[in-house]
């Protein structure tokens, strides 16, 4: 057996405890964030129907304009736009802005919905690729198309931001498909507390499997692709665990930019979406919070579960590692952009609890369990750790990782019923289990990946192909 200097033996025990401690910090919040989030779950309001919705909240309901980017949506465009058309909603305009497709996606809305240019003043209050031209129906009032120049998504919506002219407006993508009632949902806490809510996110789903007509999810069905399968599971614990239990503590820093709904002046003094980043949702919802609390005016941002997105799931590993990449990225640049805003007092709540989590999960997390992957049992092998040391990284990796995820698909089936075959759960709880071993920790390579890239300062999104909604 071989010797060991005291010295290698203290930096190998030192090392396994960094990755152990960081292991149970992150358990430690992933537990938290459980308790908060059954405790929001049992105390929120009876779900009504939509009828009821509409007819308790019709007469008072705010005007919300939603804003479409498309970028090359041709296929797909004008069944987004007549599935957005058919939103129960009282007041609502739907702004499609062609971000310079290079295909026909604007010739194709022009003459399937009989557009015609138009004159529209608008403000120049935030930044953005120059407008080209302006297209309405006569026979369709509320749907406005904004023809652009290319600029980006976050560029897109700062646009649609300066031409609309709702109080609210709800940011969505074009290739995602909104349940007929999540307006009607997710604009409760504006009319509830209308002086403090200035954000609100609804839940995103994986559309992966179901059936879809005319632009709506028809029938719930998990997909048979494995991919598919473990990112539904992953948008479990991520919209009904951490952000549910994060808005309870009103310590939200993300609002999935597929559907956030937003009140409008608000982000104007902010400056609208940013340039620059891929994390622009993030980055909106920092900005938020730093505007008010250097205000010191009371205000919410809130998550509501029961208000549904449905979007696809990307399918092969290539595109997934690169979504993965380009989300840690986006995470990486707020943080850095923002780092004055870690447990400064001046922030509260959200430099404490938000940042904190941003440190620990994404920012020290991905390297830290990388080189426990590496270093802990190779560490073990050649002796220079005990055996205790080695089982409890095990236990942190695997144990507290399944524990975590199949608690999240109890407090889905408990409070939300949203699956509705009892094999669903069966199936997404195996999956909960095996995702653990192996696709956890390429995850988080791609995650290293993603840091890399903004070390390097590599910007753009990359090909995100999609291959449309179905059974996959």
């Amino acid at each position: 057996m071989i010797e060991w200097q005291p010295w290698v033996i203290t930096m190998a025990t030192t090392i396994a405890w960094v990755v152990i401690i960081t292991g149970l910090l992150q358990i430690g919040l992933y537990i938290v964030q459980l308790v908060y989030a059954a405790i929001s779950l049992a105390n929120r309001p009876p779900v009504s129907r939509s009828s009821l919705l509409w007819q308790r909240y019709s007469d008072r309901a705010p005007p919300i304009a939603v804003l479409a980017p498309a970028f090359n949506e041709v296929v797909t465009i004008v069944e987004s736009v007549n599935s957005l058309l058919s939103l129960q909603y009282p007041q609502m305009e739907v702004v499609v802005i062609n971000d310079g497709s290079t295909d026909e996606t604007l010739e194709r809305l022009i003459d399937q919905f009989a557009l015609q240019p138009v004159d529209r003043y608008y403000d120049l209050t935030v930044r953005h690729a120059p407008i080209r031209g302006l297209y309405a129906s006569p026979r369709i009032p509320n749907l406005l198309v904004i023809d652009k120049e290319n600029g980006g998504k976050s560029d897109a919506l700062n646009a649609g931001i300066n031409v609309a002219r709702s109080p609210l407006f709800c940011s969505i993508d074009a290739d995602s498909i909104l349940e007929s009632d999540a307006l009607l949902r997710a604009v409760r806490p504006f009319i509830e507390k209308p002086d403090e809510v200035i954000a609100v996110g609804g839940t995103i789903r994986l559309a992966n499997g179901s059936d879809i007509h005319a632009g709506r999810v028809t029938r719930v069905r998990l997909p048979r692709n494995f991919l598919a399968l473990v990112q539904i599971v992953e948008y479990l614990r991520a919209f009904l665990m951490a952000r549910l239990a994060l808005s309870r503590m009103q310590a939200l820093t993300v609002i999935s930019g597929a559907f956030g709904l937003f009140r409008r002046r608000l982000v104007l003094e902010v400056g609208g979406y940013s340039h620059g980043t891929v994390g622009e949702d993030m980055e909106l919802v920092i900005k938020l919070h730093r505007h008010m609390r250097e205000q010191e005016k009371p205000y919410r941002i809130e998550f509501i579960p029961e208000p549904v997105c449905w979007t696809e799931a990307p399918g092969d590993l290539t595109i997934l590692g690169r979504q993965r990449a380009r989300w840690q990225r986006g995470s990486l640049e707020t943080f850095v952009k923002h780092k004055d805003m870690l447990f400064n007092p001046r922030y509260g709540r959200i430099g404490f609890l938000g940042f904190g989590q941003i440190l620990v999960v994404d920012v020290l997390g991905p390297v830290i369990e990388v080189a426990g992957y590496i270093l802990v049992p190779l560490l073990w092998s050649v002796g220079l750790l005990s055996i205790e040391y080695l089982l409890a990284y095990l236990a942190i990796t695997f144990t507290f990782g399944i524990f975590v995820s199949v608690a999240t698909l109890i407090l889905e089936e408990v409070e939300l019923r949203r699956f509705p075959k009892p094999t669903d759960l069966i199936v997404l709880t195996v999956v909960a289990i095996v995702e653990n071993f192996g696709y956890r920790q390429l995850s988080n390579f791609w995650r290293l990946r993603g840091l890399w890239q903004f070390l390097r300062k590599q910007q753009g999104w990359g090909q995100m192909t999609r291959r449309g909604f179905q059974r996959a």
